[in-house]
């Protein structure tokens, strides 16, 4: 678990996971936080049942690279949004980040929050050197999320702005 100024973050466990793809309030009855509007995209819920949740299943791996990891603002007492890493450190020491916020808090500087807690937590993993993410080029919130937290552009194609952060 990882705490900032306003927010927990922690990583959804593989039960905890199959609650929150459930889409009912299970999950926040279980985390004890009060239940808010999130829906889950199309392309989450096919990442979630075709890779997260076999990876997570999957006993070899660290689970914390192939979770959810979910924000509850300390306030609100409600999940805000999600970060997830695209499994453990290649041989390069990177990871890839990919995450959102539910509709009703965006704008409130929440993932900007969350990511930041992310980069502290990975600093203190050997394995990890570098962390990477992509934004749609349209998506400014997003990528202004990264700007925040010192990553670089690297790279962009057609649609796409390719972002690296080096801690290491």
């Amino acid at each position: 678990m990882i705490e900032t100024k306003q927010l927990i973050i922690r990583p959804l466990t593989y039960s905890q996971l199959v609650k929150y793809a459930q889409s009912n309030p299970s999950l926040e009855v279980e985390l004890n936080v009060q239940p808010s509007e999130r829906s889950i995209s199309p392309e989450l819920k096919v990442a979630l049942e075709q890779t997260i949740l076999p990876s997570l299943a999957d006993a070899s791996k660290d689970y914390l690279y192939s979770t959810l990891w979910t924000a509850i603002s300390k306030t609100d007492n409600k999940m805000v949004g999600e970060l997830c890493m695209m499994g453990e450190p290649n041989e390069e020491g990177e990871i890839e980040i990919g995450y959102g916020t539910h509709e009703e808090f965006q704008g409130r500087g929440f993932m900007t929050e969350m990511v930041a807690g992310i980069i502290e937590w990975a600093r203190s993993q050997e394995k990890i050197c570098s962390i990477l993410a992509n934004t749609e080029k349209s998506n400014i919130s997003s990528f202004r999320v990264l700007q925040k937290n010192q990553f670089l552009l690297v790279a962009e194609s057609e649609s796409m702005l390719h972002w690296k952060l080096v801690l290491k």
